[in-house]
């Protein structure tokens, strides 16, 4: 399970940034007073315009950073109190995630598994059973480096949920990528939720949203425009489509 409760987060910038950014004080709010919960066996979706806070949150709910304001609950845990334990029970997929160019998945792999500890036996029926699902046995022992984007993303996910953590963090895995790639990705989140881990999805695209997600919370400046399922909105749209929807609750709730 993951929860936030009344989370904010600030952080302060110098003069040039501040004069950038248009600010009146060096303070930017980039969360604001978030509360939601989501629930283990379901996904839930994360929408928001760029600069709305869902990076921010995420990365709070990784343990990335610490929340200004409020309580963030992973798996039981308060993130202000045993990092190393929620770390070792969660999966956290980012665009920005870095890879080892000069080592093979084989190799990356065998690393992250020394670093959780996994016995070889189940390590390596783990490793095996990714690679089929994303097709990736046929690259296995080649080099990272001269992998396409999509090659390098597959590798990505499977260290990122190497360690079968109960709950994974998706922030835009698919952004980029390509049509294949990008269904197999779709497969693994849905793998995901079917053995009952806890998912947060974020993404811009809006059939996958549609396709995935349980449960859904939209935001922009930092704040909650919606949060209840995705059942819900589907019968409360305020459009005939969930794009031109999401569009007008964020115009509705930028004032």
């Amino acid at each position: 399970m993951i929860q936030l409760i009344n989370v904010s987060k600030t952080f302060t910038v110098d003069r040039k940034q501040q004069k950038e950014l248009q600010l009146e004080t060096p303070i930017v709010h980039a969360v604001k007073d978030l509360s939601f919960t989501c629930q283990p066996g379901r996904v839930m979706g994360l929408l928001g315009p760029n600069g709305a806070g869902k990076t921010t949150t995420l990365r709070m709910i990784a343990t990335m950073i610490q929340p200004s304001t409020g309580t963030v609950i992973v798996n039981n845990i308060d993130t202000k109190t045993d990092n190393n334990t929620i770390r070792k029970n969660l999966g956290f997929l980012t665009g920005s995630t870095g890879l080892y160019m000069r080592l093979t998945p084989n190799e990356l792999l065998d690393y992250f598994a020394g670093i959780y500890a996994l016995p070889k036996n189940t390590y390596l029926q783990r490793r095996d059973e990714l690679y089929t699902l994303l097709g990736m046995n046929e690259f296995a022992n080649k080099q990272i480096g001269k992998f396409s984007t999509g090659m390098k993303q597959k590798v990505s996910i499977v260290r990122t949920i190497l360690h079968d953590p109960p709950v994974v963090v998706f922030d835009e895995p698919t952004s980029g990528l390509d049509v294949i790639t990008s269904e197999n990705i779709i497969e693994l989140i849905q793998s995901c939720k079917k053995q009952n881990k806890t998912v947060i999805f974020s993404s811009h695209i809006m059939n996958e949203i549609d396709l995935l997600c349980d449960d859904l919370v939209i935001m922009n400046k930092g704040k909650i425009c919606f949060n209840n399922t995705m059942e819900n909105f589907r019968n409360t749209m305020p459009a005939t489509n969930i794009t031109q929807s999401f569009i007008s609750i964020v115009k509705n709730h930028s004032t």
